[in-house]
């Protein structure tokens, strides 16, 4: 099994989906609780959004192991990104509902087996191509690509907006470019945000260094705004999605001009 999918662009733009894939190996998949098996936190139908983005020039890399295996955007010191709140950690052990993974969950051991089979293989192929397009055009734009559901009590108050931008409160991408990305879905009619609930993970605040001329946005969609997410494994709903995929192109043809 490939643990991830990566297609070269040749334009400045990375789109990372850490989140979209659904493959648990069977060790690990014995070991899961029905909600565990049921991967009902994946970020349903992402990679196939971006589907557009490599016609365009963009770069993308696209996990295939489950968060449930592993978290690519978690850190292995275990830091918390939002200290006080509710979140799962690099090998969740519940769902965002509050659900048991595991009947028994993995020890450090396990843990630690997970990061170097899974996790840093994804984050080597991550600098890789930092290194290859900075090489190209001296700089990198980094686009962190998820979804959730948009309602979710435990973790947030209310229902989100559609698009939930996140810089880390300004420090992981330049404020212009942020501006103009923003502007680019602005007119789109999808309510959005920034740095809001969703701030950016372990990939945005770790990679993203404007001084370093890497500048990385995560971009949280609410599932609410291209499927059924309350059904189990929900199918894209492609009409609903149609206006969602137009504002993503507009984004990501922003983020890949000079």
């Amino acid at each position: 099994m490939t643990l991830h999918s990566l297609q070269k662009g040749q334009g400045r733009l990375i789109v990372s989906i850490p989140h979209a894939g659904t493959f648990i190996p069977d060790e690990i998949l014995a070991g899961l609780t029905p909600a565990g098996r049921a991967v009902v936190d994946t970020d349903w139908h992402v990679d196939t959004l971006y589907d557009f983005a490599a016609s365009l020039g963009a770069t993308i890399l696209a996990a295939r192991v489950s968060r449930t295996v592993v978290d690519l955007n978690r850190s292995p010191a275990g830091e918390q990104l939002y200290p006080g709140q509710a979140e799962t950690g690099i090998c969740p052990t519940e769902t965002f509902a509050g659900e048991p993974l595991y009947a028994v969950p993995p020890g450090p051991a396990e843990i630690s087996a997970r990061v170097e089979r899974y996790w840093r293989p994804y984050h080597e192929a991550l600098q890789g191509q930092f290194a290859r397009i900075r090489a190209l055009h001296g700089s990198v734009r980094l686009l962190d690509a998820h979804s959730i559901r948009s309602t979710i009590p435990r973790l947030f108050a209310g229902t989100l907006p559609s698009l939930n931008y996140g810089t880390n409160g300004g420090l992981s991408a330049d404020p212009a470019l942020v501006a103009r990305a923003m502007a680019a879905t602005a007119q789109s009619g999808f309510s959005q945000v920034l740095d809001g609930r969703f701030r950016g993970g372990f990939i945005t605040r770790h990679y993203g260094n404007p001084a370093g001329n890497v500048h990385a946005i995560q971009l949280e969609l609410a599932q609410s705004s291209y499927m059924d997410e309350d059904a189990p494994r929900p199918a894209l709903d492609r009409v609903r999605a149609a206006s969602l995929v137009t504002a993503l192109q507009q984004l990501v043809e922003e983020l890949l001009r000079e």
